[in-house]
């Protein structure tokens, strides 16, 4: 399985046609893309932890899409629907952070191994 991990801030000033404009864009590519698996998505916690004081702005919310494995990702990434959310995402956002990654296990025992 191979993770898409999104963390995004919105731009302060985005209207409410705007917000609305790129979550629709995100809406259509997750469900109009045939190998997304899954779609996970957070708003940000803070609760005084000490990594807090460190983080990068690029962390209000988090967007986790799944695939099955690599090919899938590269379909996403080359489909229409994705070039769409792309704009959307270039004007909408404040920051952003993306990275992919091969999930290894669910236990916590795959970091020894991986490491």
């Amino acid at each position: 399985m191979v993770w898409h991990v999104v963390l995004l801030t919105p731009r302060a000033d985005l209207r409410a046609d705007e917000r609305r404009h790129f979550v629709d864009a995100f809406q259509r590519a997750v469900t109009s893309i045939p190998s997304v698996r899954g779609v996970r998505f957070g708003r940000r916690v803070t609760h005084g932890a000490g990594y807090e004081r460190n983080a990068p702005p690029a962390g209000a919310f988090l967007a986790i899409i799944e695939f099955d494995d690599r090919a899938g990702l590269a379909a996403y990434l080359a489909h229409p629907a994705h070039d769409e959310l792309g704009m959307a995402f270039g004007e909408s956002l404040a920051a952003a952070l993306v990275y992919d990654f091969d999930m290894l296990a669910e236990q916590s025992e795959a970091l020894g191994a991986a490491l």
